[in-house]
């Protein structure tokens, strides 16, 4: 990609300000029930792992691992998406792993970065040593995994669900990206931009390519919001193309549905069950859908990303997941916070961005340099590379 297109790229990405994030996450942090765990195992990718699991908890035991996006906190993201209620009241344990502002400047999953992305190595790797560490210490059932995530934690959704098919029996992309699309920036810009069309086996050869895995695969739920201008929604149609290569489905829906008046999309395999399944959040920018569930409860809260949408995807996911069919004896209160500890005072947090949000904004938000002689060269690589580290895309 040339520096012209490059520059000329950064002038026309929208300018956007969401919440202001840094409050957000501090309220959600000082609230939260989740747990920090240390020594879960190896951690090649540097990453915080954090954990809730509720006092009941359903046969066979399950695990959901949620992965936040760039700007949030696991707590934050927990707060906004409510996953942490959905446990307590259906009774199944939450993994969240949180990234860590020394790998990341706006504290994304690097989804795109070879070292982070591979079996056994960096990111992918830490996750799966905590799943691993869930699993045995709370007797977690086989097959009872699920996996999702938002953005570039739809990302690396993508990443540990090719990379570890094996452990999972479905996950979630929520504005996220197929797997094994980029390996560069370049390459992550042109997918979140444009979304290039792929062949379909093409798209499933990039997983098989990723494990010694040939089956059977975990099912999978997309989501994406039609209006989304920072990851492109044509990356919904590629992600869903992936899977059903893998899954040997026909691209035509098998079924086309309206839940909650948004349009979804579902293919199924010869015993009915359900495979893999789409929605598209008609008019919905760049976040997770929010709103009243069908039990007419609702899970988590508008914030940064958040976007109440009249659909609860949360509720959705877990529903697809089959981890809504138990009630007997589960909580059905909101997860009691941790006890107040004696804490410092929290960093504060600057508004990041979301995946590749307006770099433009990214860069106005630079600190003002001292004025400088008059003659002196503006360097504009420099420029450049501190807008797109600003955007999660550089480390």
């Amino acid at each position: 990609m040339s520096l012209a297109r490059n520059v000329d790229l950064l002038r026309r990405l929208p300018k956007r300000d969401g919440l202001r994030l840094a409050e957000f996450g501090r309220s959600a942090d000082s609230s939260s029930p989740l747990e920090e765990v240390t020594g879960f195992g190896a951690n090649p990718g540097n990453l915080r792992m954090f954990a809730f699991v509720p006092a009941q908890l359903q046969q066979p035991r399950a695990l959901v691992v949620v992965l936040h996006g760039c700007g949030q906190t696991a707590a934050s993201y927990d707060l906004g998406a409510g996953w942490s209620t959905l446990a307590c009241h259906y009774g199944f344990a939450l993994l969240m792993p949180e990234q860590q502002r020394v790998n990341n400047g706006n504290t994304c999953f690097n989804w795109f970065n070879p070292e982070d992305t591979a079996r056994d190595s960096g990111e992918a790797h830490s996750i799966r040593e905590m799943i691993a560490h869930m699993v045995e210490k709370h007797d977690i059932g086989a097959r009872r995994v699920f996996i999702t995530g938002l953005s570039a934690g739809g990302g690396m959704t993508s990443v540990m669900l090719a990379t570890y098919p094996e452990i999972f029996a479905a996950g979630a992309v929520i504005a996220g990206l197929p797997y094994g699309i980029a390996s560069n920036l370049r390459e992550a810009l042109d997918g979140m931009f444009h979304s290039p069309e792929r062949p379909a086996p093409a798209l499933g050869d990039l997983v098989r390519k990723a494990s010694n895995h040939r089956g059977p695969w975990p099912k999978i739920s997309v989501w994406h919001g039609s209006a989304d201008r920072t990851v492109n929604p044509g990356n919904a149609n590629e992600i869903v193309k992936q899977w059903l290569d893998l899954h040997d489905l026909p691209e035509v829906p098998m079924a086309e549905t309206n839940v909650d008046g948004y349009p979804r999309q579902a293919w199924w395999n010869r015993n009915g069950e359900t495979l893999v399944e789409s929605y598209t959040i008609t008019d919905m920018a760049h976040g997770t859908p929010l709103g009243i569930a069908d039990n007419d409860h609702r899970y988590g809260m508008e914030g940064a990303f958040l976007i109440e949408a009249g659909i609860s995807s949360s509720y959705h996911i877990a529903k697809f997941f089959g981890l809504t069919d138990w009630i007997r004896g589960a909580e059905t209160k909101k997860p009691t916070a941790k006890p107040a500890v004696a804490a410092k005072p929290a960093a504060a947090l600057s508004p990041a961005p979301h995946l590749a949000r307006s770099i433009k904004s990214a860069m106005a938000e630079q600190p003002a340099e001292p004025k400088r002689k008059q003659g002196r060269g503006f360097d504009i690589g420099a420029v450049i590379t501190r807008a797109l580290t600003a955007a999660g895309l550089m480390k």
